[in-house]
């Protein structure tokens, strides 16, 4: 179970990166870069600042804040299980908080890209009541920034 915890976590989480958005502007959605791609410091900022966010309302067990950060036609494949739309991703993840899921923690160690297009690495931890840790690993998300216009 530990595995399939694990393993659902991370592809989840590399659908949510790959498909974060919002219909509205707000401080904590991924801008792009200029033409060049050279913003990249300020593009791994906000990275860090969503994976942040994330944890955050994982934390309080806010399965729709979580489903939030899909695109309408986003789609998760958790393993052993039928691929999951946009509209079901609320559940999805409410079902890993009601497996007893309480927090989870993610690592950075490195995120590389240009223009549109970054990859993420890390460690993850997850963990249950009382702090425990339930599980360790590694992950990879493929970022794909959305312009933002600002006035």
């Amino acid at each position: 179970m530990k595995k399939s915890i694990l393993f659902a976590l991370t592809l989840m989480l590399a659908i949510f990166f790959i498909s974060c958005n919002n219909d509205t502007a707000s401080d904590n959605k991924l801008a792009a870069t200029d033409a060049n791609g050279e913003d990249n410091e300020s593009v791994k900022a906000q990275i860090r600042k969503e994976d942040s966010n994330f944890e955050e309302e994982f934390k309080k067990g806010d399965s729709t804040a979580l489903a939030a950060h899909y695109t309408s036609d986003a789609v998760a494949m958790p393993p052993n299980s039928e691929a999951v739309k946009a509209n079901n991703i609320v559940n999805l993840w409410g079902g890993v908080i009601r497996m007893g899921v309480k927090e989870l923690k993610l690592d950075i160690t490195d995120v590389s890209g240009s223009g549109d297009i970054y990859a993420e690495t890390g460690t993850l931890e997850i963990f249950g009541a009382d702090k425990k840790s339930l599980d360790k690993g590694k992950y990879i998300i493929i970022v794909k920034l959305i312009q933002i216009f600002r006035k």
